[in-house]
């Protein structure tokens, strides 16, 4: 829809082109809101991928983009997680596999620039949905609604507006929301490969010093790679030649999908981590990055946005039906209060297993052993564990 230089009065406005700015737009103009959605067009380079567990492939089928993403997709059937730290304490091989829940497979991984195009092309095509390709300059909240003007000149009037600006967001940081922000000594080399080995669906984890080296499923004989490095060795890593580089990751693989070859840039992105003190402000709700952000550990990144927009959806849905107030403190505290313990417990749950494989303190090197190893062992152990990946709960990780 063309947009105009007047005020515009939405129940809704999103701000953020990410995928979870892209989807909540989505939901929430799907579940009859009138909805804006603010964003600049999504970058086509993005060589990263996404693990998507299955609640959140069936909330891409809810909005209708999963069958133009499924082609370029692979499924996630076994996960397979490997002591590859050298120390004295080493765990066990664990391999969990989706057979054993009942499942097909636990998910799909998805290309990033894929993901991104699909849902830009749907987003332009969706009743009630405005879109404004834009960045947000200023944004004011009040009483009655929030006020937001874009660099190009637009004023949108809203009832809520949702912050899914990533994690330097601009709406947070003018509603004053307070983050406790922390650090890692570490650094995430980022590209794809390709293999003469078939990967058979399943994504393998070497635990290392510096932290996981993992391969992840791309459709035919490709995989995502994310490896976790100091960052020395990422530097390292970004300064050999490219035949160097496919060499260095075919030994530290251990050869199991054998010669790799590069097939993308290679990206590497500083660890960190975030946690907003609070969800919601004045006519204003955080997703996302905007809310949460910590280490490509567990798939668990993408996953948690989408349940942020899931339980959000719900909220809205039920308070538009019963004709109330979107934007109002009713309203937000039921997301916040719905939200809060699946984030703070999985941002929990990913820190201290990133840490635990820093660590050469021989009690945390026991109680990790020991748990991989019970997780081999124990049947039901290995279940609940595969479970708390999928699903929120008791904050137990599946791997990425």
């Amino acid at each position: 829809m063309t947009k105009t230089k007047h005020k515009n009065l939405f129940d809704v406005a999103i701000v953020g082109g990410g995928p979870s700015g892209r989807i909540a737009a989505l939901m929430i103009a799907q579940k009859g809101l009138s909805t804006a959605l603010i964003a600049p067009p999504s970058g086509k380079s993005d060589g990263r991928t996404t693990a998507l567990w299955q609640k959140s492939i069936a909330l891409l089928q809810d909005i209708g983009v999963w069958p133009e993403l499924a082609p370029s997709s692979a499924s996630l059937k076994k996960m397979r997680m490997i002591d590859d730290t050298g120390r004295l304490i080493r765990a066990p091989e664990v391999v969990f596999d989706s057979a054993e829940l009942d499942l097909e497979e636990f998910g799909f991984n998805i290309l990033n620039r894929e993901l991104n195009y699909v849902l830009e092309e749907k987003c332009a095509k969706q009743d009630r949905l405005t879109v404004f390709a834009d960045s947000v300059d200023t944004a004011s909240f009040s009483v009655e609604l929030a006020h937001l003007r874009t660099s190009g000149g637009d004023e949108i009037q809203t009832r809520l507006v949702v912050a899914a600006d990533g994690r330097n967001s601009l709406l947070r940081q003018t509603a004053g929301i307070e983050v406790k922000r922390w650090s890692y000594p570490q650094e995430a080399v980022v590209l794809n490969l390709e293999h003469p080995l078939p990967h058979q669906g399943v994504s393998t984890e070497f635990h290392t010093p510096t932290g996981p080296f993992t391969l992840v499923p791309l459709p035919g004989r490709q995989s995502s790679l994310v490896c976790v490095e100091s960052a020395e060795g990422a530097k390292k890593l970004r300064d050999l030649s490219a035949a160097e580089l496919e060499l260095e990751l075919e030994r530290r693989s251990h050869s199991i999908l054998g010669k790799f070859k590069l097939a993308s840039e290679v990206q590497s992105f500083p660890l960190s981590g975030l946690s907003a003190e609070r969800l919601v402000d004045q006519r204003l709700a955080l997703i996302g990055e905007a809310a949460h952000v910590f280490p490509p550990i567990g798939a668990q990144g993408l996953n948690l946005s989408l349940r942020d927009i899931a339980d959000l959806t719900e909220i809205l849905a039920g308070a538009h039906r019963r004709h109330q107030d979107v934007g109002s403190p009713a309203v937000l505290d039921v997301y916040e209060k719905r939200r809060l313990k699946d984030i703070r417990t999985r941002t929990n749950a990913v820190d201290a297993l990133n840490r635990s494989l820093l660590t050469g303190f021989l009690p945390v090197q026991l109680a990790r052993g020991a748990g991989m190893y019970l997780a081999g062992k124990v049947g039901p152990l290995r279940r609940l564990l595969m479970r708390e990946g999928l699903e929120p709960g008791s904050g137990f990780l599946l791997h990425r």
